[in-house]
């Protein structure tokens, strides 16, 4: 995997932990629901109660752990697809503003990676997933959501770290997001004008290293900003 990549392990121990915590959880309480529906029929409210409890506690889980528990895990995904990236490219993963920071001869990249099959497109100013199973989407959170929403606060909380870091200098901000499952299909070309550039997992070093050419920040200004993420991490 890339070789300039540093990852947060208390942030992934703490995370991984919370995905089967609620997962059990989750378990627990919708089994203890079932029991009093069938045990208890009067306790009606009880038992809706705890099914419900249950509901939402299994689908914090499914959340934790599609992006903590499950092998490979995002990130890994991330690292493994930029292997052979040279030292000019520093990765961080939940250091800093956003979650996934590439540094880049382009400037800083926010790296957005999602699970999400099917055929991706962008209209109206939205990305969105045609394709895919109904009932992964509604209870195995395989639905897209606002991907728009979600990369705008990401380059939102860079920008705000870079202008604190480094006041009044032009460094660039670029957002990919990347879509890691295999059947994905990825139909946004460049003109559509979506906010990020939206790729497969598979082309996103082809994307990187495309954009390194148009060089946006020094090598100089690449290790200061390298520095400021990660003090102890040049």
């Amino acid at each position: 995997s890339m070789k300039y990549a540093f990852i947060n392990e208390p942030v992934v121990k703490r995370n991984a932990r919370i995905a089967q915590i609620t997962m059990l959880a989750g378990l627990a309480v919708l089994a203890g629901g079932m029991y009093v529906s069938f045990a208890m029929p009067e306790q009606f409210y009880l038992s809706i109660g705890a099914l419900l409890l249950g509901f939402a506690l299994s689908q914090i889980g499914i959340y934790f752990s599609n992006r903590w528990g499950k092998r490979p895990r995002p990130y890994e995904l991330l690292n493994e697809s930029l292997k052979g990236l040279d030292s000019k490219y520093a990765l961080y993963h939940f250091y800093g503003p956003a979650q996934h920071l590439l540094v880049s001869p382009a400037g800083v990249w926010v790296l957005m990676p999602y699970a999400q099959r099917g055929r991706i497109t962008y209209e109206k100013g939205r990305w969105r997933q045609r394709g895919g199973n109904p009932y992964l989407k509604l209870f195995a959170q395989e639905g897209l959501g606002r991907p728009d929403l979600e990369v705008g606060g990401e380059i939102e909380h860079v920008r705000k770290f870079l202008a604190s870091e480094f006041p009044g200098e032009e460094i660039p901000v670029l957002a990919a997001l990347v879509f890691t499952n295999k059947r994905a299909v990825v139909d946004v070309p460049e003109e559509a004008g979506a906010p990020a550039y939206t790729v497969t997992l598979d082309k996103l070093k082809d994307l990187v290293r495309k954009k390194s050419k148009e060089r946006g920040i020094s090598l100089e200004k690449a290790a200061q900003i390298r520095e400021a993420l990660l003090p102890q991490a040049k």
